[in-house]
């Protein structure tokens, strides 16, 4: 497997199972659960996923974060995908937050036939959260990942919304999109604390 499409499948499955969204009034205190679907749109590859992922708050400002995805891609591709990270967290208005994020990311591809690879890096995020009503949060960010030296990094746009149906659960729809990949998620959270 090339070290590009290697570097493509790493970021995809950072991309698509990661988020910077909004929890119920921008709590920050939550764990989800996802399903995605994932498209390399140039060479007609897709696949399905699941993942989970969780955020705690520090203080007003501050949050750490985790998750893990897996997916299985056609032609027997499996991409496993770990990251933790620290967000930064303001309100630039009553009902919008700006978020900045550093994430440690770690994610391995096992291609049947063809073995596995793994590799290490970084990601980056900024975005904007904005509660339009008291149960209708949307968001948007852009992520920077780059797993190394054989990686150029890749970026990619987000964009998603969460509907509280009770105090303690939404859910809600987002995607991400790059050059080459686009993928969907149906996700699934439960808040805590506050």
């Amino acid at each position: 497997m090339s070290s590009a499409k290697f570097s493509s499948i790493l970021f995809l499955s950072f991309v698509a199972f990661s988020t910077t969204a909004a929890a119920q009034d921008l709590s920050y205190n939550f764990i989800q659960g996802s399903y995605g679907h994932i498209e390399f749109d140039d060479i007609g590859v897709d696949g399905d996923g699941f993942g989970i992922e969780g955020s705690v708050e520090l203080s007003d400002r501050f949050h750490l974060f985790g998750g893990y995805s897996t997916a299985d891609m056609d032609f027997g591709v499996d991409v496993n995908q770990l990251e933790a990270g620290f967000g930064f967290n303001t309100p630039i208005s009553d009902t919008v937050d700006f978020i900045a994020s550093l994430a440690y990311v770690s994610a391995e591809v096992d291609a049947a036939g063809l073995g596995s690879a793994d590799d290490s890096g970084y990601g980056l995020g900024v975005g904007l959260r904005a509660m339009l009503t008291q149960a209708l949060e949307v968001n948007g960010d852009i992520q920077y990942v780059d797993f190394g030296d054989d990686s150029d990094g890749d970026t990619a746009f987000g964009a998603g919304f969460l509907y509280s149906f009770t105090d303690r659960f939404a859910a809600g729809l987002s995607g991400d999109w790059d050059d080459d990949i686009s993928s969907y998620q149906l996700n699934a959270r439960m808040f805590f604390g506050n």
